[in-house]
């Protein structure tokens, strides 16, 4: 150990150099400094979420219960209360039930919704006994589930060409309401194009500007400026 101004050595457990009186730093036996920051972590805030989700669950559950008792004591059978009960289902878990989750994943709950919609359809069909549901409902809503799914999952993953993927998406929707038109004709009859022209024609113009746009740099600067992309 050697003094820090003048260089003498000095003993162990000196504190002082005899030399020049400069006190002794010994960077081994130092105290440490003390941390200009608390070791403790705050406290997470408390969610206001849960009470408010609780009690619209409770509020369903209590709507879906008093139409079964109702439609139990005056008809003797569940006659309208199961739509009621299937609705208040599909609101829970389509609208509610994600919010439980600190982290939600639409991957998971958006074809989830679309599939429970498909039986709350199911049953509609089959009590009232039509014949609509695998030529018409089952078609029409796995084709709206499957664009907003990949529409979720092009947005979500990617940040890039969003120009791209927003006309690639408004032309797949335009080409999709021929096939529900399609779909109507097989269940309900009628003509074939009679109104999805329009549609197929108004989506099929703006993405294919959208996509003009993404491939030309100034005009994909200017609309992601303007459009805050």
């Amino acid at each position: 150990m050697y003094c820090v101004k003048c260089g003498v050595r000095l003993q162990e457990g000196t504190q002082r150099c005899p030399l020049c009186q400069t006190p002794v730093w010994d960077p081994e036996g130092a105290a440490p400094a003390a941390p200009t920051f608390s070791d403790r972590y705050p406290p997470p805030p408390k969610s206001r979420r849960y009470p408010i989700l609780a009690f619209l669950t409770a509020l369903l559950v209590a709507v879906s219960l008093s139409a079964l008792i109702f439609c139990l004591t005056n008809y003797h059978r569940t006659a309208w209360s199961g739509y009621v009960m299937l609705g208040c289902a599909l609101l829970y878990f389509a609208g509610i039930f994600p919010f439980w989750f600190e982290r939600r994943e639409p991957l998971i709950f958006v074809p989830l919704a679309f599939v429970l919609l498909c039986g709350y359809l199911l049953y509609i069909c089959l009590y009232t006994g039509g014949h609509w549901f695998l030529s018409f409902a089952f078609p029409v809503t796995m084709l709206a589930g499957l664009l907003t799914t990949a529409s979720v999952a092009l947005f979500r993953f990617g940040k890039r060409r969003r120009l791209l993927k927003t006309g690639s998406l408004l032309i797949a929707i335009g080409c999709s309401t021929m096939l529900i038109e399609l779909f109507l004709c097989i269940s309900f009859g009628g003509k074939m194009f009679t109104w999805s022209l329009y549609p197929v024609c108004a989506f099929s113009v703006v993405g294919l500007f959208l996509i003009l746009c993404g491939l030309i740099p100034p005009w994909r600067e200017y609309l992601e400026r303007k459009l805050f992309l």
